[in-house]
């Protein structure tokens, strides 16, 4: 039998074996920027949270500028691969959805003549990654023309310093970067290799560099509030970092409302795994692969993790993003599955592509004490806040990761004997297949976990406002792990929250006879929902997480569970300190444990179109977001109002039937 080679193997490799990338210099601010765009809402993430802001904001009429770092519009379904929907069962029967995420699952089918083109089993759609971008894109150019509205949008584009005086952001600086004469297209090379130039104001031997000053619109109608609004929409929280108001990050201490953390303390190096995705296709006849130089630094670390999972059909089919024979009959049990040549998958497994670093050495999203040291916080000094060599391992892990499963004869859970070889398959890599790199690889890896803010300070909340864990988890309180782990007076808090009352002096000597409340918390600012499953990727114990005999860091999947569905408060993306920046996507106000619920898709369309319509409310009225929750838990009629143009919209801000004294959530799976 013949074996074919893959053509472009050589150059994935030799890109990785590249000089390392440059070191950062600080750049001053050119005099006199190339260009300067004003605009109503300037958008700083092109994800899924950002694209719904715009999506919202363009049929309201309004301008907007938006800005992506990679040059797909998506997040989640294009740029970091990661295109297979989540959600749950029971609000997938119901299609409650914001109104922008049923346009693009309806756009998907009339796609591909179906939802799932891929039949996947993790999702009812799984789909090419290049596709969710020119369906998104499509979807934002008839929004505009719909609504009236005018998209500006700035690809390959990061956000660089922000003017910022009397709470409000008057103006932001960006790069623009496009290649060089006689220098390889954007995209040949990994995020790796070119996100620190990408960061300074110089023109480089790679990129030219266009410096883009935005500002917001004249107006001559403004009668207070502010003049334009700052959405923070990054995979990251760049723009929350770079602002400097108060967030976390990281794992939170153990407290009543957060008990299922594993510390008494903060720690702000273990964030969830980030991920590298690839799509991978069987072919007729066995490959020759090229075993990656790094390859023997990272095989210690390739499980397919539980016995249950050891089998490569499964795997394969897991994120199956594109079937040769979609109406061909295959049996229940995924183990057996039938793959076709042609049929392609995507790769996103916990104990493969997943990087998952934890320690102050190798941790990817730099701490704000690592910002200071590194001089990013200084005028001029930003470079994106996070720590290049983390994505360089990122990306060798993910590539040693499909050589894994091709060639690999070892597993790191399992032993010897489980992993054989597959050699019938190649990694897609070209501008026109899936993940539209040279490389193979998507263009930014899909993140789990941000910086997260600390929403205001108020009545109720005179820490700042955070959703945590208790008010989402479908959990066992009575388990003897909460009643060994926190004191006394917090179990009876713990119980005065899931029980529905609060105790004063009196001490709980069993819970056995207190009914505990079967719903998520109520919140009367809710302007979006959600549901999904405390879901955990937890760090690694030792550095660097690809040493051999490495685990989990302990207890950190203590949190995982189902949740109830849950609402999106409005407190959770207003920040402190700033009036005109709203928060959208990963980087609300949450505990670590609720923000593993708070991070797939149908979510990030939910927050991301509350985000549009507020900030569309706030400039018609004259009004600053804060000023819609400043008063509670007295009544603000101005913020139900938004709610009521929100629900009109198609944009839920409950599920049906939802209120405090509705406890029959138990069925929703």
């Amino acid at each position: 039998m013949p074996i074919k080679t893959n053509p472009i193997a050589s150059l994935i490799l030799s890109l990785f074996s590249l000089a390392p990338a440059i070191t950062p210099t600080l750049a001053a601010l050119p005099s006199t920027p190339d260009q300067e765009e004003t605009c109503e809402i300037l958008v700083i993430g092109g994800g899924l949270a950002g694209a719904a802001t715009a999506y919202e904001a363009l049929l309201a009429g309004r301008t907007v500028c938006m800005t992506e770092i990679t040059d797909w519009v998506g997040g989640q379904i294009s740029s970091q691969g990661t295109s297979a929907l989540d959600e749950r069962g029971t609000q997938r029967s119901l299609l409650f959805y914001p109104r922008g995420y049923l346009e693009l699952r309806e756009r998907i089918k009339e796609k591909y003549g179906r939802l799932n083109p891929g039949n996947c089993w993790v999702s009812v759609s799984c789909f090419m990654p290049y596709d969710g971008h020119a369906i998104l894109f499509q979807m934002l150019e008839n929004a505009a023309k719909k609504g009236g509205g005018t998209l500006k949008w700035f690809p390959n584009t990061v956000i660089k310093q922000l003017d910022i005086s009397q709470n409000q952001i008057n103006k932001a600086i960006a790069i623009q970067h496009q290649p060089a004469d006689d220098t390889p297209p954007i995209n040949i090379e990994p995020l790796s290799q070119i996100i620190e130039d990408a960061y300074l104001y110089e023109n480089s031997a790679r990129f030219d560099k266009t410096i883009i000053q935005f500002v917001p619109q004249p107006s001559s109608e403004k009668t207070g509030g502010a003049d334009w609004y700052v959405v923070e929409a990054t995979e990251t929280g760049e723009v929350i970092a770079l602002a400097d108001v108060p967030y976390r990050l990281g794992i939170d201490p153990q407290t009543y409302v957060n008990p299922s953390s594993p510390i008494d303390t903060t720690d702000p190096y273990c964030t969830q795994g980030f991920t590298y995705t690839f799509a991978m296709e069987a072919t007729k006849t066995p490959q020759a692969h090229v075993k990656p130089p790094f390859y023997s630094q990272y095989s210690p670390y390739y499980s397919y993790e539980l016995s249950r999972l050891a089998n490569f059909n499964l795997v394969f089919s897991y994120r199956q993003i594109w079937s040769t024979k979609p109406d061909a009959p295959q049996p229940g049990n995924y183990r057996k599955r039938t793959i076709y040549p042609g049929d392609i998958s995507m790769q996103n497994w916990t104990w493969g592509n997943d990087y998952r670093p934890g320690n102050k050495d190798d941790n990817l999203i730099y701490s704000r004490g690592q910002l200071q040291a590194t001089g990013q916080l200084q005028p001029g000094g930003w470079m994106g806040g996070l720590r290049t060599e983390a994505l360089r391992r990122g990306e060798e892990n993910a590539l040693g990761y499909f050589y894994w499963l091709v060639e690999g004869t070892t597993d790191s859970q399992l032993g010897e004997g489980v992993k054989q070889k597959y050699p019938n398959y190649r990694l897609l890599s070209g501008f026109d297949t899936p993940m539209g790199t040279a490389h193979g690889l998507s263009k930014y890896p899909y993140i789990r976990e941000g910086r997260r803010i600390i929403g205001r300070v108020g009545k109720t909340h005179p820490r700042g406002f955070t959703v945590v864990e208790v008010d989402i988890a479908k959990k066992n309180f009575r388990d003897d792990f909460y009643q060994k782990n926190l004191r006394s007076d917090e179990f009876n808090y713990l119980w005065g929250i899931v029980g529905g009352f609060v105790p004063k002096n009196s001490k709980i000597n069993s819970v056995e006879k207190i009914p505990q409340r079967a719903r998520a918390t109520v919140f009367p600012d809710s302007v979006g929902i959600g549901h999904y499953a405390i879901d955990f990727h937890p760090c690694m114990t030792k550095s660097p997480p690809e040493v051999p005999n490495n685990s989990e860091r302990k207890d950190i999947r203590k949190g995982q569970g189902a949740t109830y569905p849950f609402q999106i408060p409005l407190r959770a993306m207003i920040p402190q300190r700033i009036n005109n920046l709203l928060v959208a996507g990963k980087s609300i106000a949450t505990s670590y444990i609720a923000a593993a619920a708070y991070r797939v898709h149908s979510f990030e369309w939910s927050v991301g179109a509350a985000a549009g319509t507020t900030i569309d409310f706030a400039l018609e009225r004259g009004i600053f977001p804060y000023e819609l929750i400043d008063d509670m838990p007295s009544k603000e009629w101005e913020l139900e109002i938004l709610q009521g143009d929100l629900n009109k919209n198609g944009n839920h801000t409950a599920f049906p039937e939802t209120s405090i004294f509705n406890n029959s959530w138990n069925e929703w799976k």
